[in-house]
């Protein structure tokens, strides 16, 4: 027996999707979005909300509500600004990452290890001391408030060459644009994506793989690089080269920052850098020092522990000092247990 199909949307998307979505996002549980309704009161009417969720997909009538602005105080000083979806919202975004996820991360470069399935931070880490033994320094990169600061038009580009489904385009442009709730008001949003979104990581990472790894492939081949999420390194052989390469990568990032048109008080300076996404914070180390530290080249003055250098460098005075230990431990007979 043949199934016929007789809905009338205008999208198809299966319920089985909004189900998978569903469970996706109970595993990683997270906190209530602008409406206070959390996971478990979503739960107490779970068929009607997914109903709805696919309802209103299927239909084109589905519009996110405002993102939950949260202030969480940074490691380094200062506060990071999330956007936290409704739970409804964040289903609706997982139905949406589970449907372009595949065909993106095919697209992706095998440096690029930020949020991507089977890739971690630790993956990175190991690439990175293998290549640390090859070349003698290293150029260091974090950028700040990647996501507040996406450019909408650069990044709608990249999604409207590689995501074909049209209902994914209409709901991707739909989230970009939703407003953020903060202290009861509405701020309006015409750059960067929430983070803290379903969809946020994979849109950065698409952003990125334009704004750094292709062109950082094109343009310098002979040098490896590692990405994870939106900080990274680039190794290079010489100081001189890892100096040029700075500067090269800074006019991209502002490049690229600033051809979606911002104003004139948001552009950077040619003298010092402004906050923004395109203002990264810039440090070249010395990725084999004879000590344990190294000298920061750029960003900020003095001498500080390289923490990546340090486990290379030291790896093997480590093993040299556990093997002596051991040694002597053998070599010297253990004293009688003292009787009580």
């Amino acid at each position: 027996m043949t199934s016929i199909d007789t809905t009338d949307k205008p999208f198809r998307i299966e319920k089985r999707q909004v189900y998978e979505a569903y469970k996706a996002v109970k595993a990683n549980h997270g906190a209530a979005g602008v409406d206070g309704e959390t996971l478990e009161m979503f739960e107490k009417d779970l068929a009607r909300n997914l109903y709805k969720i696919w309802n209103r997909m299927s239909s084109g009538t589905y519009f996110p509500p405002p993102v939950r602005a949260v202030s969480i105080p940074k490691k380094t000083g200062g506060e990071r600004v999330l956007g936290v979806p409704t739970v409804s919202d964040r289903i609706a975004q997982m139905v949406v990452k589970q449907m372009i996820e595949p065909d993106l991360d095919s697209l992706f470069l095998p440096d690029s290890y930020g949020y991507r399935p089977g890739k971690s931070a630790l993956d990175a880490v190991g690439v990175t001391r293998q290549r640390c033994w090859k070349y003698d320094w290293v150029l260091e990169f974090d950028i700040k408030g990647l996501f507040d600061n996406l450019p909408h038009d650069l990044l709608l580009k990249a999604v409207r060459k590689h995501v074909k489904c049209n209902w994914a385009l209409l709901y991707i442009e739909r989230w970009l644009v939703a407003p953020m709730e903060k202290n009861g008001a509405v701020i309006e949003r015409t750059r960067g994506t929430p983070q803290g979104g379903v969809v946020s990581p994979i849109l950065s990472n698409l952003f990125l793989h334009y704004a750094f790894d292709v062109w950082m492939t094109r343009t310098h081949p002979d040098l490896p690089w590692c990405r994870y999420a939106d900080d990274g390194l680039v190794h290079c052989r010489t100081e001189q080269e890892a100096q040029a390469l700075k500067a090269a990568l800074q006019a991209r990032l502002m490049m690229v920052s600033c051809t979606a048109g911002p104003s004139k008080k948001h552009r950077p300076s040619r003298l010092r850098f402004k906050p923004g996404w395109q203002n990264a914070d810039f440090r070249c180390i010395r990725s084999r020092p004879r000590s344990s530290t190294a000298k920061i080249i750029g960003v900020g003055k003095g001498i500080r522990p390289s923490n990546l250098t340090s486990l290379d460098t030291n790896s093997g005075r480590d093993r040299w000092r556990r093997r002596s230990r051991m040694s002597s431990s053998a070599a010297t007979p253990r004293r009688p247990a003292r009787r009580r």
